[in-house]
């Protein structure tokens, strides 16, 4: 009598256990299908062709981009952009100036200053904010754009002769880059740099990247957990059945 007991338990154990892996598996597909849907429609992959975003974003690294409006662009946000007078490809840069801003630098201690008031960039690990003095005033609508390399970076200063004082117009913005993908020793993602959040507007609002990688990751794990559940099951009531027969002799 105690046998058939033991075999009903472990037949019921055996089939909540499938019930239980059989959802870890309905939910990790939703989750990891999902992710990579809802990453899809938001972002934008790109390579940084240059070095004129180190260190913050080396030459060859894949980045991930939020798809955005020029309108939501914010001083400290690296951006994706595209104009005709910087050679119509896409471009990485670093928005330090929006309309009606002045940007100056350098001040007594190297720094940029914007309106007036230094800004704080250690992005540049200790580097020079310009090292080329420049001055100038962000008309409407536009942006004025810095690489993190200063010493070599070809951006928004090398244009200040042209016919709008280096600025990009908003409408040249495709995207907004949030993290690093490749290499797996860069990956990461880009935290808003505090230095502008004083300024009139503030900074931008981390976007949906981490919840997007948290999603895919959950789900893969569910996958993979509910999918091993049937194996070792089977292997454990295995161990079992030897066990009882050992008992029996």
């Amino acid at each position: 009598m105690s046998g058939t007991v033991r075999r009903t338990s472990d037949d019921h154990g055996s089939r909540l256990g499938n019930v239980l892996s059989g959802i870890a598996v309905a939910v990790g597909c939703v989750l990891f299908l999902g992710g990579f849907a809802w990453g899809a429609m938001l972002y934008l992959p790109y390579t940084v062709p240059t070095d004129s975003m180190s260190p913050t974003v080396p030459a060859g690294d894949r980045v991930l981009a939020e798809r955005i409006d020029g309108s939501e662009v914010r001083r400290g946000d690296v951006v994706v952009f595209e104009e005709k007078i910087w050679g119509n490809v896409p471009m990485v840069k670093r928005v330090v100036g929006v309309g009606g801003d002045t940007v100056a630098c350098c001040d007594a201690e190297d720094r940029l200053t914007v309106n007036g008031e230094p800004v704080e960039e250690p992005y540049l690990r200790g580097e020079k904010a310009s090292y080329t003095d420049f001055s100038t005033e962000v008309a409407k609508d536009k942006l004025f754009l810095l690489g993190d390399e200063r010493r070599t970076s070809v951006d928004s200063r090398s244009h200040l002769q042209d016919a709008g004082q280096g600025t990009v117009p908003l409408s040249a913005v495709r995207a907004r880059v949030e993290g690093i993908a490749w290499p797996a020793g860069h990956w990461g993602i880009l935290e808003r740099p505090a230095g502008f959040a004083e300024l009139p507007g503030g900074i931008s609002v981390q976007g949906p990247l981490k919840l997007i990688v948290w999603s895919v990751v959950a789900g893969a794990a569910l996958i993979l957990g509910g999918a091993a559940y049937g194996p070792v099951a089977k292997l454990a009531g295995r161990r079992r059945g030897k066990d009882r027969s050992v008992a029996v002799a």
